[in-house]
């Protein structure tokens, strides 16, 4: 799996899955089917208003062949304008539009990705993006080029089970601090294992003080008479209890 490091505009660098060709295949695929959907509705509604939309000597023919083109490039516009990023079909399939340089896609960066799904994904059926976005280091389309983003996975793969990065071998040889842990669901404790990765990794303020949130936060919902001091240790020992208390 492939992964890129972006730094923000605070110069906080934050490191990002990339979306593989397979993700991005099956969200452009149910962009493509929403988008149709609102095409053929566009069609009909203007034949049910207008009447014979394509006229008696097919002057409108033209017109109407353009619709579901200009139906695909707006509905993807729209879509990560109004979603931060994210069209249905990314929504559902976890992913999200992002900036190389840190800063926030805007309009013409949306603008840019959409124009050029024209060559990227409609004249060329798709075959010149899952090339590109195949070959390239970054998984970029043309689009994606031209606007300087890529897209991200929001859940990465590689935190799968918590089993895979804690390795306690059973109950007997470990005595849990926080019985109370075992309550909790496995995203939540995938949160905290995120949280530390990147906090090892990058040890930086903003991941520093996601570790100080957490801790607050389970520590309330622990009812621990007081904040542990050490965040780091008190996490990873949540997450080592978690483990041999659900197992």
């Amino acid at each position: 799996m492939s992964s890129i490091d972006i730094q923000t505009t605070q110069n906080v660098t934050i490191a990002y899955e990339l979306a593989t060709l397979k993700d991005r295949f099956f969200a452009t695929l149910i962009d493509g089917a929403i988008a149709i959907m609102i095409g053929l509705g566009i069609i009909f509604s203007a034949s049910w208003i207008v009447g014979d939309i394509f006229g008696e000597d097919g002057s409108l023919l033209m017109v109407v062949r353009f619709i579901p083109i200009i139906t695909f490039m707006g509905y993807h516009l729209i879509s990560e304008i109004v979603a931060n990023g994210q069209s249905w079909g990314k929504k559902l399939m976890g992913l999200k539009v992002v900036r190389l340089d840190g800063a926030e896609a805007g309009l013409s960066d949306y603008l840019l990705r959409a124009v050029f799904h024209i060559v990227d994904t409609i004249f060329s059926l798709g075959i010149l993006a899952a090339m590109m976005i195949a070959s390239s280091q970054r998984k970029q389309r043309l689009g994606d080029m031209t606007a300087n983003t890529t897209v991200i996975k929001l859940i990465p793969e590689k935190i799968t089970r918590l089993d895979d990065v804690l390795k306690i071998s059973t109950k007997e040889n470990y005595t849990p601090l926080y019985p109370d842990i075992k309550h909790f669901k496995e995203a939540d404790m995938l949160l905290v294992k995120s949280a530390i990765l990147r906090y090892k990794q990058y040890p930086n303020p903003a991941h520093k003080e996601a570790l100080l949130l957490l801790t607050e936060r389970f520590s309330e919902l622990l009812e621990l008479p007081e904040i542990p001091k050490k965040k780091l240790v008190f996490l990873e020992t949540i997450l080592k209890d978690y483990v041999v208390l659900t197992r």
